[in-house]
């Protein structure tokens, strides 16, 4: 449609029909079936509303949302079709690692390539919108949310959050291309959760976030703004308090800062019922008052609440609000229909067909494999990593994750789950073990998820375990243990107060090492774990997330040395969670910490280190890199130069490896305090043994921004030192002025 029948049509509707447009529902309500996300109870909705709403969450397969949509257009006064949406976080059928194991590759390549792949599966599968990137920065391991980010570093979430727009929507607007969402294997993507949702006070999930303005645009702020000039076409409001105010009723924050400031002009939806919740805020005495700060506020789109649907048109008939606020709405709902083509043809790339030619295609899954081996992060190797395939070694492979094909996130919802791949799968292709053996259970018996699973077993059945375990250790050269934390321990309302591997499972490690001390252990979660203990008894640990479809063949590809690995943290590992939230680049205070140990009237605590047990960027290879000093072509700047800083990386070790170069910029002196480091770019280099290369990066004045005392964006003249290593920690730096 041109934009004057987009008009046109609607001068035609009703206010009624133009409301439903703003209303977005489960689709249970329409139908059977659909994924439940969130609290449905309160919802009342009649059949005579539902006939008229906009979009409809959460169901998907070409064969019901082709009849869903066909049903309901015949219905619609004006024929107005369905928006489908999904959370379509890591994959669709074919699942990839979780978010936060997509940021230990350091691969915006990668991450492009996978969201076109899970793009193309949503499409046949009837879906338009997808709720993901999830662009909150996170840097509190308790909040089970961390395993939808890609982690604790601005720069590295607004890299790779671009590259996922650019994946899903299939056209980059910083690089001049047009939207194009009629192209087949293309959907719009919603950023979430907008904004700061990832600093909830203690971790809990939908708690207050108290950061200050300073903070919250420098940092949090930095990826959705990046995602909005990639061209992302629509933004999810969050359920957290900001400045004691819920995003859903901020009118500062969706009107002024992300509207105006940011200039996004696309559609504003609310997350499950947070617009009714404002109610549970205290902020709205009912679903009306709530409905009418979230429509003033500037939220288009209500997702499951009574706010919109029930409110709104009593609301603008009383003169409360105006009518012009819902017009504006609903036009751009409308026009994210027509951009995705939907006006001409409704079911778009819903098919049957291309369902099964593209679902665990072949392609897909290739990528899926490399992905997931490209975030595993090697923590500690003690000469006992990459496994033989060839020598006549036992090994016995323990453990509740080695035969489980629970090895996707909690925020993926495969049907065809027979089809994943297990560690036991994965490492009959590359050697026969002497043993596989479950030994004990992923959950204590006290434990719950946030779906409120249990596992229900006796003492006397866990010893069995054990004691099996124990035998197989024992008469095997090298035991691979699968432990970690349950796939539904992580996501949404999955906070946890401790967060260490299950009891059950420590106990399994702590037998099998008093009768066989040669110990790989493989770690499976949805977040950054307490790993001392398991360090203490393992001669490797490798981190391996939630890998997804593909994880068992990509870990065996690691372990036997087909992949030596080469995922670097995207989110500092603490000692004890007492430590949390921890992160890099973190501020200078007036009584630094120089070694992380000090006690006496410094920055530290009494009883523990203030240093993470593994920094940001961290992560072993098989083989080991070396770094020459950094120089750079110029130590003066003006804000139109650009500086070169270059090393040399050489291999020098016995394997092929690739190996992240990381660069971090101090800023020595600002009108207010500055981040010790800030990552400022990243490159990857593949070198064989001995082979060396050159990295050069290029530093511009912008990178040197930030809010000044006066919360102008801006760069001040001073020192700067360039730091360029293998992690955050790496001291390899030179240094330049900034002049005028």
């Amino acid at each position: 449609m041109e934009q004057k029948e987009l008009e046109k049509l609607l001068s035609e509707m009703s206010l009624e029909e133009k409301i439903g447009q703003m209303v977005q529902i489960p689709a249970n309500i329409l139908t059977d079936g659909g994924i439940i996300t969130g609290p449905t109870d309160s919802v009342e909705i009649t059949n005579e509303m539902a006939s008229l709403v906009g979009s409809v969450l959460n169901k998907t397969g070409a064969k019901d949302l082709h009849q869903i949509q066909k049903e309901f257009i015949e219905k619609h006064p004006h024929h107005i079709p369905l928006l489908f949406m999904f959370d379509v976080i890591n994959g669709m059928e074919t699942v990839f690692p979780i978010p936060l194991a997509q940021g230990c590759t350091f691969s915006p390549e990668m991450v492009e390539k996978a969201a076109k792949a899970a793009a193309k599966e949503a499409a046949a599968a009837g879906i338009h919108v997808t709720f993901s990137p999830m662009l909150d920065l996170v840097r509190d391991a308790r909040w089970g949310r961390v395993m939808e980010s890609f982690g604790e570093d601005p720069w590295l979430n607004a890299e790779l959050g671009k590259a996922m727009v650019r994946g899903y929507q299939g056209s980059s607007n910083l690089a001049g291309e047009p939207l194009d969402l009629r192209k087949e294997g293309n959907i719009a993507c919603c950023i979430k959760h907008f904004a700061g949702y990832g600093a909830p006070e203690g971790g809990r999930d939908y708690d207050n976030v108290e950061i200050s303005e300073r903070t919250f645009r420098e940092d949090y702020l930095f990826a959705y703004k990046a995602a909005i000039e990639e061209g992302c076409t629509m933004v999810m409001t969050s359920f957290n308090t900001w400045n004691r105010i819920p995003s859903s009723g901020n009118e500062w924050l969706l009107r002024k800062v992300l509207r105006e400031e940011m200039g996004f002009e696309g559609v504003i939806i609310s997350d499950y019922s947070a617009i009714d919740e404002m109610i549970n805020h205290g902020i709205a005495e009912n679903s009306r008052e709530a409905a009418n700060l979230a429509i003033k506020a500037g939220v288009d789109i209500d997702m499951v609440s009574n706010a919109y649907i029930k409110y709104l048109a009593e609301l603008v008939r009383s003169n409360e609000v105006d009518e012009k606020l819902i017009d504006e709405a609903v036009m751009r709902i409308l026009k994210l229909k027509n951009e995705l083509g939907l006006f001409e043809n409704p079911f778009k790339d819903c098919s049957e067909e291309k369902e099964k030619m593209l679902f665990l295609c072949e392609e897909h899954r290739a990528l899926a494999r490399r992905m997931a081996a490209e975030s595993f992060v090697l923590l500690k190797n003690e000469q006992i990593l990459p496994l033989s395939k060839d020598s006549g070694e036992k090994l016995a492979f323990i453990g509740p994750y080695v035969d489980n094909t629970e090895i996707y996130g909690s925020w993926s919802f495969p049907k065809m789950t027979d089809r994943i791949v297990t560690v036991k799968q994965g490492v009959e292709q590359k050697k026969q073990a002497s043993a596989y053996i479950e030994g004990c259970f992923v959950l204590d018996r006290d434990q719950v998820t946030r779906y409120r699973e249990r596992e229900e077993y006796t003492e006397e059945e866990l010893e069995a375990r054990y004691m099996e375990a124990v035998d197989a250790a024992r008469e095997a050269d090298k035991v691979i243990l699968c432990l970690g934390e349950h796939r539904n321990q992580s996501g949404e309302s999955g906070s946890r107060a401790y967060i260490n591997i299950p009891e059950n499972q420590m106990e399994l490690l702590r037998r099998v090492y008093q009768v066989n001390k040669n110990i790989v252990t493989v770690i499976f979660s949805g977040r950054p774990l307490e790993l001392t203990e398991i360090l203490e008894m393992s001669r490797a640990v490798l981190m391996v997330w939630m890998p997804g479809t593909e994880g068992g063949n990509a870990i065996a590809d690691v372990l036997f040395g087909d992949m030596a690995p080469c995922g670097k943290l995207s989110m500092s590992i603490p000692r004890t969670v007492g430590q949390v939230p921890i992160y890099y680049n973190k501020f200078r205070t007036g009584r630094p910490n120089a070694t992380g140990t000090e006690l006496f009237y410094v920055n530290c605590y009494l009883d523990e280190s203030v240093k993470p047990l593994f920094p940001f960027g961290y992560g072993l290879s098989y083989t080991t890199f070396s770094y020459s000093p950094v120089t750079l072509s110029q130590q003066k700047m003006k804000k139109d130069d650009v500086i070169k800083a270059t090393v040399t990386v050489t291999n020098t070790g016995d394997f092929t490896g690739t190996e992240t170069v990381q660069l971090y910029i101090r800023d020595i002196k600002g009108s207010v305090v500055r981040p010790l480091k800030m990552l400022r770019g990243f490159k990857k280099v593949t070198l064989k043994p001995q082979e060396s290369c050159e990295v050069t990066f290029e530093i511009t004045e912008s990178m040197l921004r930030f809010y000044d005392i006066n919360m102008n964006y801006v760069s001040e003249p001073g020192a700067f030192h360039v730091f360029i290593g293998s992690d955050s920690d790496t001291e390899n730096k030179a240094e330049f002025w900034l002049v005028e």
